[in-house]
Order: C-alpha cells, then structure tokens, then sequence
C-alpha cells in the first residue's frame, strides 16, 4: 500500500511534495510506535496468537476506509482528507499490533537447541516478507495506473486490494491454530520494567548517604521489591536498549525510497526499452534485491569471511550496513544534482518567462516592448512555429503589463497583455479574417510536471471539440481558439485519439507522449490532409533513465540485509525469554524515531535536495562511529547466562524472600 501512498498524496489529495513527505513518514513512524501497544497487549492479556488476529481484523478495517477515501465520487477534498488519516490511523494501529508478536511468535516454535534453525528462520521469514513485497510493489502501481476509476488514477482499487489479501492471510494464519506452540502470556512485563527501573532509580536516590555500601550494578537497587530474574533480565533489556540509541538513523535513510527516492524516481524517464516502469515502481527493487542478497550473504558472503578467519559479529555487520547507507545516499545525492542540469530553469521574483506561438498563415515579428519604451525581445516566428525556447522577462513589479507590437504582412498591431511574477506564458498569435489578433495563455504553473505527462490542445475550429484521451478521461474544447487546462494522461502511445464535433467524428495521431513532458496540441483543418495535430513540447520529457537510481537501490537494499536481518536476530537471540515481544517493538521503535527525524528534516531543513541527501550520508557516518564504539565494549549474552541458571534460582531466591521476611518479623 505504501508503493502508491506519496504519489495518492501527491496527485489525489494535491499536497505539495514536503507535506506528502512528513504525512508519508509521520504514518510510517505510527507503524513503529504502536507495537509498543501490541507487545503490551500480548505480553499481559492475549498472549501473541489472539493479539494478532484481533489486531489484523483493525488492519482490514483500516484499508476499506482508506479505499472510501480514495473513491472520487464520495464527497470532496475535507472527506477524502478525514477518510485517508482515520483509514492509515487504524492499518497503524493494526500492523503495528501485529509487528512485535508475528516475527517472535514464529521465534516461540523453536526450542532452545534449535537456535541454528531459528537463525535460519529470520532470514526466512525476512525473505517472505520482501517476497510479498516484490509482488505488491510491482503490482499496486499497475492497479493505480493501468486501471481508471471515473478517469482518473485508480488508487481506491490499490488501497482495497492490499485488504482483501489481508483477509486471505489472516484465514490462512488461523487455520494452523492447533499446530502452533502458544506460551501463555506472563504478565504485564512492560510495566513490570519500567516499575522495576523506576523502583531502583527512586530506592538508590533515597539510599545516597556515603555509610550504605555501594551495589554492584544500579539496579541491583530493586532487590527489595522484586525478584532476582526480573532483575537480571532488566539487565539484559537495558543493556540492548543502550545499544538502540544509534539505530533511527538508519532507518530514516532506508524508508526514503519510498518518500524522496520516489519523488526523484518521477523527475526521470522510466523507459527501459524492452519494459517501461512507473516511478512507484521502481521500489520494486528494493525486495527483488533482498531476495537475491539474503541467500547470498549467508551462503556465500558471510561463509567467506569465516574461512579467512575473520569475526564477523552481529555487531559488525551492522556496522558495515550503515555504512553501505550512507554511500546509497551519496550515490542518490549524484543523480539528484545531474537531475537538476537537465530541469529547465525557474522564473524568480520580478521574473516571468515567455514563449510565442504563431497560427498566423504567415510569418510574424514580435517586439515586446517595456514601461520605458525599451525593447524587450524582438523575434519573427513563421507560421505555425514557435520560439525556440522560452525569453526570460524582468518586471518592475509583482504584476506588470507588457505592449507587444506585432507586424504582419503590412499590418502593425499594438496590444497588451498583463502577466505576474514567477509564471510561465504563452502569447498565442491567432488569424482574425484579414488579420491576427493575440491572446496570453498562463502555462503550467510549475516547469515541471512532477514525473506525470499532460497534454493540453487550442481548437482552431469553427465548432467546439470533444477529444477522448482513454476509456475514462476526456476533455472538451471551445470553437475558435479555446484553450484547454492541461490534462494528465498515462506515458505511451496516442495514435489514434478518438474526437468529435457535433456533426463530425475523427481521429488524431498524437505519436509518443513521454513520461514528465507537457505537450500543446493545435487542432487545425488542412485541406489537403484534413483535421489534424500540430505538436509542441511546452516542457521536454525527462531525459535521465530511471536505470541510475539501480546502484543506491543496490547499495542501501545490501545495507539492510546486513543491518536489519542481522539486528532482527541479534534482538531475540540477547531478550530475556519473558522480553521477546518487548524487545522487538524497542527495535520496531527505532524506525518510528528514524521516520520523525525525516520529517522534522523534510519540514525545517529548507535545503535542496541533493544537499539534503548529502545531510543523511553524513549523519548516519556520525552515528555509525559512534555505534562502533558502543559494540565494541558490549558483551554477548549467552542464552544459558540469562535464562539456565536463573531459572534455577527463582525458588530458591524466593524462598530467600520468605525466610528472611519470617526473620525480620520474629525481631
């Protein structure tokens, strides 16, 4: 669902790319804070198996709602905006329920002398995921784009499909019921930490007079209140915990293809010549490799570097994973800044640019005259031409009007025309029986059409125009030169676009529209080859291939499989056996973190893009050193540490307890 989410903002609901950003990482961070809610549901109420039933039938609520909210016939811009946030409040609410329990709940079938196999097992089950991945974010983008819902982008059908697999998963899950090992649940353990935490924190402030001997470990101050393996497994918590501090970094670099990687994705051409990709699907990249690299790192790679004798430690791999991020995002920050030398140029304050289209039947001189009688720009333009490129104007003012002389066969004609600041124009010299006439026609309001083709046509016909672009999208065009507003329509080939006017029906070949052009059409009456299309590019296609972003894709999808895969492992195989599911939402929880520094980013930072890539790479460099360090003095909890001999001292603490309870009484 997540493949089509900028772009549902982007284009659907209209909010700018920085609002579509910090609204896209704002919802991803939510998926990563509520596990907590769901580790805490598991652990002391429903155990993991209920926990995730219940919570995925939110999750399918979650996804008919967002599927309302994207149908564009049910109400208007307020509905669709209040559908959308309840729907991603309640898939939130839902998938991160289910996060911390799914993947130690598939833990929990593995005994203690299984722990090979169950190393195994998260690489497996971090392969099926990316595995459905692959899938959905190669075909969420076709139901958005190949299928039209009342013409336009059929985003209702990508949120909706996503929800009726859920249902799928969720009979599937459920009938394995009597086969799977249940642990019972133990107890509220996430309050039970942070009382014990508290409890030590509070005794150790009260206890700080210089004659009471110091404890070993600071919370050791809670032997009074709580027992000694509750104790101990708070130790192992907090050490891990200790070790998170450094990880959101990563994950604000790794959930950027999604958010920025996409929205550079759409300022480039997806023509692969033998396949044509949509920017939303150039995601599908990231599980594909994923795919490819977890068998390939843990059969070959990691195998490798055993044999030559080295350490590879969880720790390490991690390490290294960041450190493969912040190259991907070097890379990234490359491609951004060659994007940019191809993009046209933006008029700025005071600026506006002009461009000037003769459908005069012969050549006309065009002299823009300014305030001060000066000359502005001087051109004669052939029929049926248009100037080379667009003439960059300054204006006095915000809004200034311009005399535009005109010379035409014997004729001088003067008129005037009134433009703003910022724009981009089109002064449309038009026949007018014996004579012209002139009309300005404001352009798209940016020169970029975000990734999207848009096409829009001038009818030099007598009678009004009805064009059909698709099955679903049509537009009508007014008699004598009426000038349409630009419409979107799929990259590809138009040869044969279906029109009509009241008394006539005919075809237009409109050849190749590529992805972020924006094309005008003339509609003219020759009579020597009948109606027909005269085209020009308002705004060139992208010319960059998509195909550069492949070496960040590969890059930053190696660095996950060595961080993310690792860490998952790395984070059940050190938790205490009562801390399973509270662990792997603290690590669920560094990616909520990670998200919120991307959208604090994306909304003060104010930079440029690529300066703002170049920000993540040196950040996420910062912090890996920092982790470094911190691995480098942290000791590996062996499993018979935590949980052997513990669980052969609880009687005999407990019964400790009793004694010296008795003892303190009978004094």
């Amino acid at each position: 669902m997540k493949a089509v989410l900028i772009l549902y903002f982007l284009y659907f609901l209209h909010w700018n790319e920085d609002t579509s950003t910090s609204i896209y990482h704002a919802f991803s961070s939510l998926c990563y804070f509520t596990p907590i809610l769901g580790a805490a549901i598991a652990d002391s109420w429903l155990g993991k198996f209920k926990t995730i039933i219940y919570l995925s039938l939110v999750y399918v609520l979650g996804h008919v709602i967002k599927s309302l909210g994207a149908l564009p016939i049910l109400g208007g811009q307020v509905v669709h905006t209040v559908l959308s946030l309840v729907g991603l409040s309640l898939i939130a609410l839902g998938t991160g329920g289910i996060k911390p329990c799914v993947a130690a709940f598939g833990g929990d079938q593995f005994e203690e002398k299984h722990a090979e196999e169950r190393t195994r097992y998260f690489s497996v089950f971090y392969l099926s995921i990316n595995a459905g991945s692959l899938i959905s974010t190669f075909i969420t983008p076709m139901l958005r784009g190949d299928v039209q819902c009342f013409g336009e982008d059929c985003y209702a059908l990508a949120f909706g499909v996503p929800g009726l697999l859920m249902v799928i998963a969720l009979v599937v899950f459920a009938m394995g019921s009597k086969i799977y090992n249940k642990p019972p649940p133990e107890g509220n353990i996430v309050a039970q930490v942070f009382k014990c935490i508290w409890f030590a924190i509070s005794n150790r402030f009260k206890n700080r007079s210089g004659d009471i001997p110091k404890r070993q470990h600071w919370l050791d101050w809670a032997a009074e209140k709580y027992p000694k393996q509750l104790i101990m497994d708070v130790k192992a918590l907090t050490r891990i915990l200790f070790l998170y501090i450094p990880l959101p970094m990563f994950w604000a670099l790794l959930d950027q293809q999604g958010s920025r990687w996409t929205l550079q994705a759409i300022r480039m051409n997806g023509n692969l010549g033998f396949f044509v990709l949509q920017p939303d699907q150039m995601q599908v990249l990231n599980p594909l490799l994923v795919l490819i690299f977890i068998p390939l790192f843990d059969f070959v790679i990691y195998r490798l570097v055993s044999k030559c004798g080295i350490n590879f430690s969880s720790l390490r791999k991690m390490a290294v994973g960041m450190i493969l991020a912040c190259l991907a995002f070097a890379v990234a920050a490359a491609v951004e800044i060659k994007i940019n030398e191809m993009t046209p140029a933006q008029p700025g304050p005071q600026e506006v640019f002009l461009q000037v289209l003769n459908l005069a039947d012969d050549e006309v001189k065009v002299t823009v005259v300014g305030n001060e009688n000066d000359s502005l720009l001087i051109e004669s333009i052939k029929s049926f031409q248009k100037t080379p490129q667009y003439s960059k104007l300054h204006l006095k003012t915000k809004s200034q009007n311009f005399h535009f002389h005109l010379k035409y066969h014997n004729l001088s004609l003067y008129t005037e025309h009134t433009v703003q600041e910022k724009n981009w124009y089109s002064l449309v010299i038009r026949e007018d029986g014996n004579s012209i006439s002139s009309m300005m026609v404001k352009d798209t309001e940016s020169k970029t059409t975000n990734g999207m083709t848009t096409v829009r046509f001038v009818n030099t016909l007598h009678k009004g125009v009805n064009i059909s672009l698709s099955k679903d999208t049509s537009l009508n065009v007014g008699e004598d030169y009426g000038v349409s507003a630009y419409r979107t329509v799929q990259r590809g080939e138009y040869l044969a676009v279906h029109c009509r006017t009241e008394d006539k029906n005919f075809s237009l070949n409109l050849g190749l529209l590529d992805f972020g052009a924006a094309y005008l059409f003339v509609i003219t009456n020759n009579t020597n080859q009948g109606l027909q299309a005269w085209k020009t590019e308002d705004i060139p296609a992208n010319k960059m291939s998509i195909a550069w972003q492949l070496p960040q894709y590969a890059l930053v999808t190696a660095g996950e499989v060595m961080f993310s895969v690792t860490g998952l492992e790395f984070s059940y195989s050190q938790a205490p056996s009562s801390m399973k599911s509270v662990l792997q939402a603290a690590w669920l929880l560094t990616i909520a973190v990670g998200n919120i520094i991307v959208l604090v980013v994306a909304q003060f930072s104010g930079l440029v893009q690529w300066a703002e890539f170049i920000l993540f790479s040196c950040l996420l460099l910062v912090i890996c050193l920092i982790f470094s360090i911190m691995g480098y003095y942290y000791v590996p909890v062996k499993t018979e540490d935590m949980q052997g001999p513990g669980d052969k001292q609880i009687p005999h603490i407990q019964g400790n307890m009793i004694n010296l309870e008795t003892k303190k009484t009978k004094l």
